[in-house]
This record gives C-alpha cells, structure tokens and sequence, in this order.
C-alpha cells in the first residue's frame, strides 16, 4: 500500500523511516532481520515500533490472525514464508501455537528501545519465535531471551509491566491506527507514506530517500 497520505509524527534531520510490526507478525521475521543493515547501506535511520495488531483485526472482524480465518491464504503463508527465509538464509521453523500473544514482548521492547539493547532484543525475539519454533507468550520465555543477551530480566519485566509502560504500547498501538497502519510489517516515511510487507521495505527504504 503505497501513496497512503499519512503524516508521522516524528522527524529525524536526514532520511528516515519509521518500522512499524508485531512481534506475532509472520512476514515482520524477515524484515526485523534485513531492514538493519539495509537501512546502513542506504543511509537510512530506522526507528522500530512495536504494536498490536490485535486491536485492529478486531476493528475489522477478527478475533485472530487472517491467515487463520482463511485457511488457504495461511497454508500458502506458511510455504511463501519458508521460501523467502530459504532465500535470506534464515533459518525457519513453523511456532506453535499461531499467532502467540505477543502483549509481554512488545512491552519490553518498549523498555529496550529506550535503552542500547531493544533492536537486538526485537531481534532475538523474532529468533526465537520463528528460527526456533519458540514460545514468546510467557515471562518465562522473555527472561531467557533477556539472559541470552546477558540482560538482567527481573527488572525489565517489572517495568515493563509498569502502568506507565503499558499505557505507552496503547498510545503506540493507537498512533499506528491513525497512521493507517493494518498489518504488519509496515513502514512510513517521513513524508508520510505507508508501504506494507516484507517486499516492500526496499522500496520503502528508497522512498525515505528521496523525501528526506
């Protein structure tokens, strides 16, 4: 979905561009693994913004992930996705069960993002969820990511679970709405246009370009 007239709410000197996913996003697994140093080799500032599609399935109906309401789109999901890790080198292994509750996570990212450690974390987080075929939906699960980057958990997940922090991911998950935001991954320049999917980050990363 490109030529979407949005406006950001945000604006970085130089060429920008906003990551919008959920960590139960299929398609967002790859492009948490590319945009990074694709974003360094055009120049391009990323910043990562974690939400919940939840909310805006529910605005149009669903109670769950589309590739689950509609068995076909999700079966040809499931292989489209093992190609495109195949071709990325990703390794790939189907999560059980889908789409896992992705609240925890996205509020630690939250907490990282605000620190030098929340990219690897969202990244770690993919990892787990997608190249292992892990869980993501319990606090135990997040403290072992944590403990794997050498984070101490307890703390993070206390304020992670703070009023304040969960109040922050409702604001986020509401500003995506209004951005237009209705799948993920989606990423907005900062002139305001919304491209949709893993496929469409490179062009995305070109249109920052050229309106920075």
């Amino acid at each position: 979905m490109a030529g979407t007239a949005v406006k950001v709410t945000w604006y970085t000197a130089g060429a920008a561009l906003d990551f919008w996913f959920d960590f139960a996003s299929t398609y967002s697994y790859p492009a948490a693994l590319r945009i990074r140093p694709l974003a360094r080799e055009a120049g391009v500032t990323v910043r990562f913004r974690p939400f919940l599609l939840g909310p805006i399935f529910k605005v149009q109906g669903w109670n769950t992930s589309p590739f689950n309401v509609y068995p076909a789109k999700g079966q040809h999901m499931w292989h489209d996705l093992e190609r495109v890790c195949a071709d990325l080198a990703l390794p790939f292994r189907r999560p059980e069960p889908f789409p896992q509750n992705s609240l925890l996570a996205a509020r630690v990212a939250l907490i990282g993002l605000d620190r030098e450690w929340g990219e690897d974390f969202c990244v770690e987080v993919y990892r787990a969820q997608f190249g292992e075929g892990g869980r993501i939906d319990s606090a135990d699960a997040i403290a072992a990511i944590l403990a794997g980057m050498q984070i101490p958990a307890a703390p993070v997940l206390e304020a992670a679970q703070s009023d304040a922090n969960k109040s922050r991911l409702r604001v986020q998950t509401e500003e995506a709405q209004k951005l237009g935001v209705f799948g993920a991954p989606s990423f907005i320049t900062t002139d305001g246009e919304l491209f949709w999917g893993n496929d469409r980050l490179d062009q995305a990363l070109r249109w920052a370009k050229r309106a920075s």
